[in-house]
């Protein structure tokens, strides 16, 4: 593993740039390395083979949602 990286403040933060899991391109974006995605889409797999055990369904939503859809979710 590399050295701590002193700009990461926690730990599973520290942990993954010094697994080589994810690299930081710029301030708050990072990079998925290869092994980092590897573990990333094996998480997804096992959530998915989950989901469909218990039968719901996956759905994928934009990042930024209209607040309404969470007001009438009674989550806002």
């Amino acid at each position: 593993l590399r050295d701590d990286p002193a700009e990461a403040q926690i730990v599973s933060h520290r942990v993954m740039l010094r697994a080589g899991l994810i690299k930081q391109q710029s301030a708050g974006i990072y990079a998925w390395l290869p092994l980092g995605l590897r573990v990333l889409n094996k998480i997804g797999q096992i959530v998915r083979e989950e989901q469909n055990r218990a039968g719901a369904v996956e759905v994928l939503m934009p990042t930024l949602q209209s607040a309404d859809l969470w007001r009438e979710s009674g989550r806002y």
